[in-house]
């Protein structure tokens, strides 16, 4: 019985939010914002296939890169450590 009180609030609750939301236009701003975006994307350029391959290549090597300088920094620091010490 208890829970079913509180569901039965919980969906007044809801309902009071939608119908102030509905009144106050929320749903028109958000549907006008989506009619929007969706047209500015129909402008975008998107990448072909080779560029995309491309891109990731060059992106994958960088990381290797960077990941390879960071270990032989990190191991010539700890070996000038262990010398110190």
């Amino acid at each position: 019985m208890n829970s079913l009180i509180i569901e039965s609030v919980a969906l007044v609750v809801v309902t009071v939010v939608f119908v102030l939301l509905l009144r106050a236009g929320y749903f028109l701003k958000i549907s006008a914002y989506w009619g929007e975006m969706m047209e500015e994307m129909k402008k975008c350029t998107w990448p072909t296939w080779e560029e995309l391959l491309g891109s990731t290549v060059l992106v994958m090597v960088a990381i290797v890169g960077i990941g390879g300088f960071t270990v032989l920094v990190d191991y010539i620091c700890s070996n000038i450590i262990k010398a110190i010490i």
